[in-house]
């Protein structure tokens, strides 16, 4: 008995054990932002794939405009527009709708809501079109979900990794005249790369999602202020503003 208590505790310091010990305990506790990390990396990968001679790539874009700070995941910058890219590194089932607020990750018989990220995307946009000074049109957004994921979203430009650069190369229409290096010159010398600023953009976005959820709670509308209500639709009960339609935000099915 004695032998064996002895083997037990030589295998547990055994350095290799300690070592894979601290790795599934880091991997636990960063699990959300090596997932993102990773899904950014992939991104960048299949972005890498679309021909050098038509597209400018460029990643992880911070920039200012009259309404904060965003950060924009990836620009693909063409003559056939501006792609401007949100990956959401998301598995499970995915649902929603292009005008929804809140879009839906099914796990099992469990929900979990987040921010439609087209909604999201639409800010960088009208960010861009303020430094670049360009209509609204010459900007094409596009969501990339993670190949893990099911997606059953009722919007345009909703697709997964694997499909991403077949969805850039469809655009065809020849509709940037200016000058595609002038353009990412301007991005990039407009570029936030200080890391406090970085920083406090991130904890500006979570103290935003914790006020906008408290709102929600009590039955606030996080857009304008009003009061939210339960309403019926024809997928159900939902959590609606009550000064619709002059305000559409919706919350969630109940």
């Amino acid at each position: 008995m004695e032998y064996a208590i002895n083997q037990l505790i030589k295998s547990l310091i055994n350095p290799a054990n300690i070592i894979i010990f601290i790795l599934l305990i880091l991997v636990t506790v960063f699990y959300k932002k090596i997932r993102g990390f990773m899904g950014e990396f992939w991104v960048k990968q299949e972005l890498k794939k679309l021909p050098k001679y038509k597209y400018i790539i460029l990643n992880d874009i911070m920039i200012k405009s009259s309404k904060g700070t965003h950060q924009i995941d990836h620009i693909i910058i063409s003559i056939y527009g501006i792609f401007v890219v949100e990956m959401k590194n998301y598995y499970g089932l995915i649902t929603g709708e292009e005008h929804q607020n809140k879009w839906i990750q099914h796990l099992g018989k469990n929900k979990y809501y987040f921010n439609n990220p087209i909604h999201q995307n639409y800010g960088h946009i009208k960010a861009l079109e303020e430094l670049l000074n360009f209509s609204e049109d010459k900007f094409i957004s596009i969501i990339c979900i993670s190949n893990q994921a099911k997606i059953k979203v009722k919007a345009k430009n909703v697709t997964q990794l694997d499909f991403v650069n077949d969805l850039i190369k469809s655009y065809n229409n020849e509709i940037i005249i200016e000058d595609l290096s002038k353009i990412k010159n301007k991005i990039e010398q407009n570029n936030i790369t200080d890391k406090e600023i970085r920083k406090s953009h991130i904890k500006n976005i979570k103290n935003t999602v914790k006020e906008n959820n408290d709102k929600e709670k009590n039955m606030i509308c996080p857009k304008c202020g009003g009061n939210l209500v339960e309403r019926k639709g024809k997928y159900g009960k939902f959590i609606g503003c009550s000064d619709f339609p002059n305000c559409k935000y919706t919350s969630k099915n109940i």
